[in-house]
This record gives C-alpha cells, structure tokens and sequence, in this order.
C-alpha cells in the first residue's frame, strides 16, 4: 500500500528535471529558454502568481479588461480578426471549431490521419466524418498531407457538408495547398477548419509555410505551447470574420473553458504572443538555421536520411516545415522506436516521437547550437554502434476505414468486451491510438479490420505507448453489441 506521505508525480517530475534532459520534443520554450522573460518573472514569483479571478485579472468567461487587450493584440499578430485563450490545449479549441461548425448529423469533411480530438469533438457535435485519404510516402512509411483535388471530389461527392477540417502542418511537417481548399470549400458556401497544433510559428518567417490565417481559414486552432513558446495546456482559437459568427463561437467556447482558468497559462499566452509578435522572425529564424544544419549533417552519416523540403511535390505534400527535424533510420537497421530509445536511455535525449521507421525531432525557440551538436553526435554514435545494415520495418499504411456509425452514435451504444485477435469484422466501441501523435488506428464506430490488429501486435512488439482503451493493455477491446 502506497503511504500517504509519497508524491510519486511531483518526485517522478522532479527526477526529469534533475537528469537535464536536452528536449527534442514539446514545449517548445525548452525549459523556459524560449520564452526567457516569462521564465524569469516565474522564477521569481513562482505560486504568487497563481492566482484567481478578480477585477484587476479580468475573467476568461466573460473577458472585458486585461483578457480581452491581450486577445485583440495576439489576434492582431496572428493575423486573425478575434482570438480566444484556452486552458483545456488545443483539444478544447478544436471542440469549440467543430461544434459551433456542425450540429448533429451534419457531415465534415476530415483527413483521417487527424488527430484524436477531431474524433472526440465529433462525438460531441454529432457531426459525421466524410474522411479524406491523405497522401502517402512508402518509403519512409508516413502518412502527408491531403490534396486539394482529394478535398474536391469529397465536395462534389458531399455537396451538404457544412465543413472542412484540415491540418497545419502534419506531425512530420507536410503542408496541404490551403488557400486552394480554402477557395474550394468557400465556393460551396463551407467553412473551412484547420488544426495548427504545430504550426504555431508559421507567419513568423518567410521560409515558412502560409499560415491557416493567412490562407484565408475561417477558424485554426494553435498550440501556443508547442512552438510558441508558452506553457504546456495554453493555446488558442483563432477566428476570422465572414463565414462564422464569433459570438456563436464565444458562446461554444464557453461551453469548453473552466470557471477557474489558470493565471499562469493566460499569462504565458501573453509573454509568447509578444515575443513572437516582436522577436518572432529572428527566433523562429534560428530554430530554421540549426534544423537544416542539424539535416546537413545527420544525411552525411551512413544509413540516416533526415528529410526535409525535397519531398515537396505540389500535391500532398504542397509546403514542408523545416523545424520538423524527421530522420529515417531504416539504412541502419533499427526501428524508430529503437533509436528512440536509445536517444534517451544512452544519451539522455528525448524526442518528440518514433515509428516503425522514424524518429522525430521537433527544433524551436528555445534551442542551441550545443543541442543540436549533441543531438547529431549521438545520431552518429548510435549508426556506429548499433548499424545491423539495412531494414526496413514493415508497418502498414492504413486505408480509410469504413464509418459504420457516426463517433457519437457508438459512443452511446451498447458494447461488449473480446479479445483483441477476435475483433476483426466488428465495430469498435472505442478508440485506439499510438502515442505520440494521437492519431487514431480505428476510431470508435469503425469497421476494424485484421490489417489492424496486426499493427497493433506490431505496436506492441515496439513497446510503443498505445491509449483510448478501457484495457490498458490491449488484450481485449470494446465493440458494439450486446
């Protein structure tokens, strides 16, 4: 029995922060280096400045003071016409998009390579997928973007759509032609979605993809924490005027926020719009120079391909994010999930994620030259060392799966219990999905296939961290039926 005297979070969160870990991955302030104002005024207040809701700190709810100055600025700097602040991650911004978008029954036109939050806000809404295959890259075994001739046909094949949803950029860093889609979707009166969670700092330098905003989206949702520079869970929705009533998407907001909202979260929200809004374009610039020096020199090491903007084809892949620093591993015989391990186990590195292929190292405002010399050094160490010569991991690329019933109708229905090897055929009665990215292997209400559930195996050769399920371990899933 554990004794009430043990803190097994704040010590396990402690002992990470004693390692000195050099972080690949999110926040993107790396310990408070990025945003190094905010970082020192919280250094110096500390749990002063958690405090609650009171006349001179406004109130998120119903914001009409110091709030509300600091969203009209940080929509400025985004270039949209209203911004929101949230303190639920860009999770509950992604909510509020899709539900003061669709009603229930209401089709959505969604890239199934999205994130899980898009599946929960649909269960929320009501609202039904119309997914969109995105392309594929085989050889490095990742889903890209979606076309803008994809998002066409899935218009004229769904003319009632009320929305479009897309992403900005994938977890890899691929872009879709926005402006086109955008230009697409608007023509038959639909309303374009668009989940920044990693395109925080787009619109901040020039050798950048186009932001949503700048592309003309009606509404994006952006994890400020991510590559913005503020504290994890803060993000924001932005929202342009035309094709969406903002006070419709206040009052859906509302719906979504606590009546407690963190001080310390809308603070550092504010410290990162400024500076990104006053030192954006020489910061975000940095973190480009050290990702493509980091790339030169990762693809000069034998059996490492770091990739980057030659993937760029003008269709599924119309930009590329240089800050996204993907390597395949494949030309040394290791799996992502290996190395991954290896980064952080031999040589205290922690990137953002691994696949069967891959690895992912996200660079941003808070890294040095020191981090990337570091990162590099133990790329190399790690192809000298442990090379077993070329294998690729076979690790399949999932097709649209077929949509039985819409995510909130499952969610509602009666389910029942089986072991995993026996699921195949069935719907699923709940989520499952590989973290990192979140993206989801069968979303609930689902066909799940055997193609599946051998991945899944696969997953969980890799050891790789799998969640959405009552099961923890994924022995058994629930499907639909009594």
């Amino acid at each position: 029995m554990k004794s009430q005297s043990s803190t097994p979070i704040l010590d396990a969160v402690v002992e990470c922060c004693d390692k000195e870990t050099i972080h690949f991955d999110v926040p993107g302030h790396k310990g408070g280096r990025g945003l190094s104002d905010f970082d020192k005024i919280l250094r110096e207040k500390g749990l002063k400045l958690d405090i609650s809701s009171a006349k001179p700190v406004d109130s998120l709810n119903n914001p009409s003071g110091v709030i509300k100055q600091a969203q009209e600025l940080a929509a400025e700097a985004f270039n949209a016409d209203h911004c929101f602040f949230m303190v639920g991650g860009t999770t509950a911004a992604v909510h509020a998009m899709i539900m003061s978008t669709c009603k229930p029954g209401e089709k959505i036109i969604v890239p199934r390579n999205s994130h899980e939050s898009i599946i929960k806000g649909l269960v929320l809404s009501g609202a039904v997928p119309i997914y969109v295959q995105p392309g594929v890259n085989r050889e490095l075994g990742i889903r890209t973007g979606v076309s803008s001739a994809a998002i066409k046909e899935a218009i004229n094949r769904n003319k009632d759509a009320k929305a479009v949803l897309l992403m900005n950029p994938t977890y890899y860093g691929a872009t879709s032609n926005i402006s086109e889609i955008v230009r697409l979707a608007h023509s038959r009166g639909m309303v374009v979605l668009v989940d920044e969670a990693h395109g925080t700092h787009f619109g901040f330098h020039e050798d950048l993809p186009m932001s949503a905003m700048d592309a003309g989206a009606d509404m994006s949702a952006v994890s400020i924490h991510k590559t913005g520079g503020s504290l994890t869970q803060s993000s924001m929705l932005l929202v342009k005027n035309g094709m969406v009533d903002h006070r419709a998407v206040m009052t859906t907001v509302q719906l979504m926020l606590t009546t407690s909202a963190s001080y310390l979260l809308l603070a550092s929200l504010d410290a990162a719009r400024k500076n990104l809004a006053t030192m954006g374009d020489e910061l975000v610039g940095k973190a480009v120079k050290f990702s493509r020096a980091a790339r030169d020199r990762i693809n000069s090491i034998e059996g490492l391909y770091a990739f980057g903007k030659e993937l760029i084809n003008g269709d599924d892949i119309f930009g590329f994010d240089e800050t996204k620093l993907g390597v395949c591993v494949s030309g040394i015989g290791l799996s992502g999930f290996e190395v991954y391990d290896m980064l952080k186990e031999e040589h205290n590195i922690q990137v953002e994620l691994a696949d069967g292929s891959n690895i992912l190292a996200i660079v941003s405002l808070g890294d040095s030259e020191s981090d990337i010399d570091a990162l590099v050094e133990a790329l190399e160490d790690i192809s000298t060392r442990h090379a077993k010569g070329w294998r690729q991991i076979e690790q399949p690329i999932l097709e649209n799966p077929y949509v039985v019933i819409s995510p909130r109708e499952a969610f509602y229905s009666p389910k029942r219990t089986v072991m995993l090897e026996d699921a195949a055929g069935e719907v699923a009665g709940e989520s499952l999905m590989l973290y990192p990215h979140g993206i989801p292997i069968f979303a609930i209400g689902e066909r799940i296939t055997s193609e599946m559930i051998d991945y899944i195996s696969f997953l969980k050769e890799q050891s790789a961290v799998l969640v959405g399920t009552e099961d923890p371990d994924v022995e058994y899933i629930k499907i639909l039926g009594m």
